[in-house]
């Protein structure tokens, strides 16, 4: 099914944040990548730039925060698991050339005084993240509290690992930020839980 113009615009902004940035993509930069007339942008987004911005990234957000449970959900042991999620992290991250892999990591350290709706909505894409991970955690076992600090530890790790590993090219940063943490949890069991116990996806 061919993609509405109103989702390859925001499909454009999320990929072209996720090289550049905010500050360093202009309209025109989106209307080229997603293929839409500039006059289509501002029919579909009265708000301009920063409601495209806004919009891409709770979108981006959405696919991102499934990302975790689904690498993790064949594991049953925690350790294994992140090990895993960091070692997949660090090959996509090769894969495509140390393009930062997250549009609204990239944003929200860009913007985070500058633009106060897009720091706003980061914010609120990085509490679906925790939330949905700790609630992922916990319907595999971890009491409450564990499941929201590995929840933090993970994402926290992961952002702060990819800006080291597109800055120096090199995957080291994602591996071994992985092997680290994975041995505070080797030996935690996840228990095995149905679609439905975890939530929607």
């Amino acid at each position: 099914m061919a993609r509405s113009t109103r989702e390859a615009i925001l499909t454009a902004a999320a990929e072209l944040m996720r090289h550049r940035g905010y500050a360093a993509v202009g309209m025109k930069d989106i209307a080229h990548a997603s293929g839409a007339p500039i006059g289509s942008l501002y029919h579909h987004f009265r708000g301009g730039k920063v409601q495209i911005a806004r919009e891409a990234l709770i979108n981006a957000g959405a696919a991102y925060g499934l990302l975790i449970p689904t690498l993790i959900d064949e594991y049953d042991d925690l350790g294994q698991a992140i090990e895993g999620v960091f070692a997949q992290a660090a090959e996509d991250m090769a894969s495509t050339g140390f393009a930062n892999m997250c549009p609204v990591a990239s944003v929200a350290a860009e913007v985070a005084d500058t633009v106060a709706e897009l720091r706003e909505t980061s914010a609120s894409v990085f509490r679906g993240w925790i939330e949905g991970g700790a609630a992922y955690f916990a319907a595999r076992g971890l009491d409450g509290a564990r499941a929201r600090d590995v929840t933090l530890a993970i994402v926290g790790a992961l952002e702060g690992a990819f800006v080291l590993a597109r800055t120096l090219r090199s995957t080291e940063p994602l591996l071994a930020a992985g092997r680290t943490l994975a041995l505070q949890y080797r030996g935690v069991t996840l228990a095995r839980v149905s679609a439905a116990a975890v939530g929607p996806r």
